[in-house]
């Protein structure tokens, strides 16, 4: 497994050993020690399913406050999806700017997200479905959005009309979010 480091500090691309021959594949998805080896070391304590049945879902960005604010590592099982995340940390060199990349059944990476982003992603195939473990439990009162098409962000979403929830088409812009996140570099 590897741990690739992106140019957002504590944000890393993970690629994991697939092992595969003509009756399918193995895949170690996680594994503590090799992630605490690669700097990522994180108390998961809760795994979660989404399935979306239709090309351009887009859930997000979303993200948790403190004291209940939650790192994230999240990778595609079914179809695919363009995931995206927000630096929300005050202080960061990256805050206000995002990251994306493909995740897929096929490519088997993973998006190991530290606490202070907001993330979201759309979905590129007919069925998706993306699991994530998350470090701090879900709390209804600490969660929180940026909105998706926000034009100061401009993330180059490849959908031009994204089916919504409607709490994902009611959230504020970043410059109207007085984020409690803080970078501790």
């Amino acid at each position: 497994m590897r741990g690739i480091p992106t140019d957002f500090p504590g944000l890393f691309v993970v690629e994991p050993k697939v092992f595969g021959d003509h009756r399918g594949f193995f895949v170690e998805t996680y594994n503590r020690r090799v992630f605490a080896e690669l700097g990522m070391d994180y108390d998961f304590v809760q795994d979660n399913h989404a399935r979306s049945n239709q090309k351009g879902v887009l859930r997000g960005l979303h993200f948790q406050t403190p004291p209940a604010a939650q790192a994230k590592l999240v990778w595609v099982t079914r179809g695919a999806v363009f995931d995206v995340v927000v630096d929300l940390r005050q202080g960061s060199p990256t805050y206000g700017r995002w990251y994306g990349l493909e995740l897929s059944e096929d490519n088997f990476k993973r998006l190991m997200i530290p606490a202070g982003f907001a993330h979201g992603y759309v979905t590129l195939t007919d069925v998706a479905e993306f699991q994530y473990k998350v470090d701090a439990f879900y709390s209804p009162g600490h969660d929180g959005g940026i909105a998706w098409n926000d034009p100061d962000l401009a993330v180059p979403w490849p959908v031009e009309r994204p089916v919504l929830s409607e709490k994902d088409a009611a959230l504020p812009r970043l410059r109207d979010f007085d984020s409690p996140f803080v970078f501790f570099g």
